[in-house]
């Protein structure tokens, strides 16, 4: 038996004095709702309606369990509104694109595991900050400077093939007659085409000597990848992620860069028990440096 559906029915039809109003009321048929009522009085034992009249009349037990039966009847919308309501809390956040997707696999776990339904979305990071200012995600990933952040990534530079200790920019000088022929790129990815990385980055490689044209913003991690692969260039990236792609992967000597994140998020969002339940697991997606992997700032 459905007592659930029982209890509806019953409540419609003792409310209204009518089986016909009463199952339209909770839409269903009339024969329908005199079954699941009939049903209910079977299960209890008692008789809920007399139905010798032309109206249905409550019985004494019928009168007995009327507020019972609109307990259930409430106790069954509670929880369908809340399970609906919990459906729709999906907490959305904007995480760096490039992350390897069994860590932010790992990510997605942990917060089930407390309790919380997690949508990723990988974006560049003023595509990030634009997805929260519009409300379109709850939290972001925010690209900040290395002393602002939950989580800190040191930065080098990453090729085809290893290079022996630091690099120094220096040493990236073009040489001979053509100052273009066989110059090694820098190319700097779409997460570190922010400010307070790329404008430091770009001041040394002037003041080394490289040419305006040797640090280059690439279009994607895909772009950047191709072109070290098939030549001498570089990419700048951390050691986490070059050894993901299975490149060679040196500190750079200056500047020393260092990427920041912050978990962000609007008021109300949640980000605070999100940082709580994803720390650990963002912070090794993110490839965070051992000494900010604690989950970030308390």
């Amino acid at each position: 038996m459905d007592l659930v559906a029982a209890c509806e029915a019953f409540v419609s039809v003792a409310e209204r004095g009518s089986f016909t109003r009463g199952a339209a009321a909770v839409g269903m048929s009339q024969p329908g709702a005199s079954r699941r009522i009939a049903a209910l009085e079977r299960h209890l034992g008692v008789p809920l309606l007399d139905r010798s009249g032309r109206s249905p009349a409550l019985t004494l037990a019928g009168h007995r369990v009327l507020d019972a039966a609109r307990q259930v009847v409430r106790a069954s919308e509670t929880l369908l509104l809340e399970a609906e309501e919990a459906g729709l809390r999906s907490l959305h956040l904007a995480v760096p694109t490039g992350c390897d997707v069994r860590e932010l696999a790992a990510v997605e776990l942990a917060s089930r595991d407390a309790g919380m339904h997690l949508v990723l979305t990988e974006a560049e990071p003023r595509t990030r900050a634009d997805l929260l200012s519009r409300g379109r995600v709850e939290a972001q990933v925010a690209a900040v400077p290395g002393e602002e952040g939950d989580w800190t990534v040191a930065l080098g530079l990453a090729g085809a093939l290893p290079r022996p200790g630091r690099v120094h920019l220096d040493q990236l000088r073009p040489s001979g007659r053509n100052p273009t022929s066989g110059a090694v790129l820098v190319h700097v990815l779409p997460e570190d085409d922010v400010p307070h990385l790329r404008d430091p980055l770009l001041a040394a490689a002037e003041s080394a000597g490289l040419g305006t044209s040797q640090v280059l913003v690439t279009t994607s991690w895909a772009a950047a990848l191709a072109s070290v692969l098939a030549s001498t260039d570089l990419v700048m990236l951390s050691e986490h992620e070059a050894r993901r792609l299975d490149l060679a992967w040196s500190p750079l000597a200056h500047p020393p860069l260092t990427r920041g994140y912050a978990l962000s998020g609007a008021a109300g969002s949640g980000s605070e028990r999100l940082r709580a339940a994803i720390g650990p697991e963002l912070a090794a997606a993110l490839g965070a440096d051992d000494a900010s992997r604690s989950g970030g700032r308390p």
